[in-house]
């Protein structure tokens, strides 16, 4: 079963509750998203470990209930 926007949202923001998140169904499937997230927790981090902050906040559920996220992080300001 694929993954809501509304609980991909939950799991971002539960994981980055400062964050300003967007979320975006790429292919109105509920398999395809794109999520543009800004966190001061992403300070000083390279962008590889900031994705992968991402992917830990879903605890495996990415390639399961969620087949593609288009990621796009970065810090406020």
């Amino acid at each position: 079963m694929p993954m809501t926007q509304a609980d991909l949202e939950t799991s971002l923001r539960e994981a980055f509750p400062d964050a300003q998140i967007a979320i975006e169904d790429l292919a109105g499937d509920g398999d395809h998203y794109r999520a543009r997230i800004v966190s001061a927790a992403f300070q000083g981090l390279p962008r590889v470990r900031q994705h992968q902050l991402v992917y830990a906040a879903l605890k495996g559920k990415m390639g399961g209930e969620l087949h593609a996220l288009a990621l796009e992080t970065s810090v406020p300001g």
